[in-house]
């Protein structure tokens, strides 16, 4: 993380709210990009943010390394995103239902990724976004997860694999 930025965190810490702002502003399209993996929903994914930046404001103070500020902000996004997605799993939202009778297939390569990843177990689908999105180290994705590098690497090669298998399925069944 740059000088500056450490500079804004420590204020932030402090509880200068505008550096906070600041930050939150200048991370606000990854943490969006994120949010919206996991609800593929721009309204969602606008609320996801919104609840992070809530979260960080109240919990700003207890960072205890500013040099850690986006793997905090990260964790936060996910648990939001986790959360909301938790809460939303059961809703079909009208659209999706009519979409789904229509017998057009999707062409799109990256929606049927984004398909394919939304269907994967939540710990490979979280590993995987952090790694190949957001291209996190390993050593990083332990940290944000709270989980032994071992287990991060084991969840990445599952999920590889958990991906591979559903995106044939789709090729084979259309």
């Amino acid at each position: 993380m740059k000088d500056r930025n450490i500079v804004l965190v420590k204020k932030a810490i402090k509880g200068n709210s505008k550096a906070l702002e600041l930050l939150l502003q200048k991370h606000y399209e990854q943490l969006y990009r994120t949010a919206y993996l996991y609800v593929q929903n721009k309204e969602d994914s606008l609320d996801i943010v919104q609840e992070t930046a809530y979260q960080a404001f109240r919990s700003i103070k207890s960072l205890k390394k500013p040099e850690y500020f986006m793997t905090w902000l990260t964790k936060i996004v996910i648990h939001c995103a986790m959360n909301h997605y938790r809460q939303r799993k059961d809703v079909i939202p009208l659209t999706d239902e009519i979409l789904s009778k229509q017998t057009l297939p999707s062409t799109e390569p990256a929606y049927e990724l984004m398909d394919a990843i939304k269907e994967l177990k939540e710990s490979f689908r979280t590993t995987l976004i952090l790694f190949y999105y957001h291209d996190y180290s390993i050593k990083m994705i332990s940290e944000v997860m709270e989980l032994p590098e071992g287990t991060v690497k084991t969840n990445l090669s599952r999920g590889k694999q958990a991906l591979r298998k559903c995106l044939k399925e789709e090729m084979i069944h259309g």
